[in-house]
């Protein structure tokens, strides 16, 4: 995961973790919101592989679900 992925990938996580946002649909969200404010601050372009991104973040949906399992 390069760094800007990283960076997206922690504001993510802080915004599930305060919504409790864990299901598919609230996590996708979640991902567009923030990637969108990524291009928006010029961190992201269109010539980045905006797609890739998600799919990558996307996966890493089941890491924050066992994280807040293990927390409670």
């Amino acid at each position: 995961m390069d760094e800007t992925t990283s960076e997206i990938y922690e504001l993510v996580k802080t915004k599930v973790e305060e919504q409790g946002a864990y299901d598919l649909d609230a996590f996708q969200e979640i991902v567009n919101e923030t990637i969108d404010f990524f291009l928006e601050r010029g961190k992201l372009s269109d010539e980045d592989n905006i797609e890739f991104i998600k799919d990558e973040l996307l996966t890493m949906r089941e890491l924050l679900q066992d994280e807040a399992a293990h927390d409670e």
